[in-house]
């Protein structure tokens, strides 16, 4: 677990500066919704994320050349844990697709990922993405001054496991802002009141992996994407998100707000252990 003093501590100049390109990355995931649908390639899905970037938002691409990463989103489907590659294999009816997407804009970086339903998933599917879901609103709701990360990790475990689902532990929610992947790392499972003490100015994503199986992964021979060992379904979603003074603040708020999901309300902070 990283020490206290690891973790940068952001003024808001510089939460502005991560707030705007979070909302960039949120737009692309607006942007790219109504393509999601049967029949469409991955790549397809990549090169429009792609365009829209660059030519509309006039940022950068922020995963292309990430450690050797070939493309601009990670397009995990199905039994994808995360960090699939865009290809040309076509969705089908029935699929779940996770979209994470970063974006670059005037040296800070905006991160976040959503879940797509192609065509008409099983019931598995649909609880499973929503609890998904529930589960990071969870964790976002347990962030406030005087919190541990210990506490966010148990929210996000008890709505997983209430469900009978998993939780992934090889990958964890990261600190963001003028680095892509910084301190603290933040666990989705752990225990209440342990880890690191959260302070007013820290910035870092919450999204949590959840399987339908068991929660063992394997990563694949392209050297990234990772699936479940057991090929159960898994399913994520991913905010940026602030401490402030009051509670926290999501800095990659939807433009078409919640839909059929539960609004993750600023200010309505609740320790893990009322869950």
């Amino acid at each position: 677990m990283a020490k206290k003093q690891q973790v940068p501590i952001r003024s808001q100049a510089e939460i502005e500066m991560a707030r705007r390109a979070g909302a960039l990355a949120a737009d692309v995931l607006h942007m790219i919704g109504e393509h999601v649908r049967p029949g469409v390639t991955t790549d397809e899905l990549d090169r429009i994320c792609h365009d829209y970037i660059v030519n509309v938002q006039r940022a950068i691409p922020a995963n292309i050349g990430y450690h050797g990463y070939p493309k601009t989103i990670c397009a995990s489907a199905n039994h994808v844990v995360c960090h699939g590659i865009p290809s040309a294999k076509r969705l089908t009816s029935g699929d779940i697709l996770n979209i994470d997407v970063a974006v670059v804009k005037d040296g800070w970086y905006g991160d976040s990922s959503r879940m797509y339903f192609v065509g008409k998933p099983g019931v598995l599917a649909r609880r499973l993405v929503r609890t998904t879901y529930e589960a990071m609103r969870a964790g976002i709701l347990a962030v406030r001054p005087g919190a541990t990360l210990g506490d966010i990790g148990y929210a996000i475990q008890s709505v997983a496991h209430r469900e009978g689902f998993t939780v992934v532990r090889e990958y964890c929610g990261h600190g963001i802002g003028d680095v892509y992947h910084d301190e603290p790392q933040v666990l989705h499972y752990g225990r209440p009141g342990a880890g690191l003490t959260l302070e007013p100015g820290m910035v870092f994503t919450i999204e949590p992996m959840i399987n339908a199986g068991r929660p063992e992964t394997r990563e694949l021979g392209d050297g990234w994407t990772v699936v479940t060992k057991d090929h159960s379904l898994s399913a994520q979603w991913e905010h940026m998100v602030a401490v402030t003074a009051e509670g926290f603040e999501i800095l990659t708020p939807w433009p078409d707000g919640c839909g059929d999901y539960p609004a993750i309300e600023a200010g309505a902070a609740m320790p893990a252990q009322a869950l």
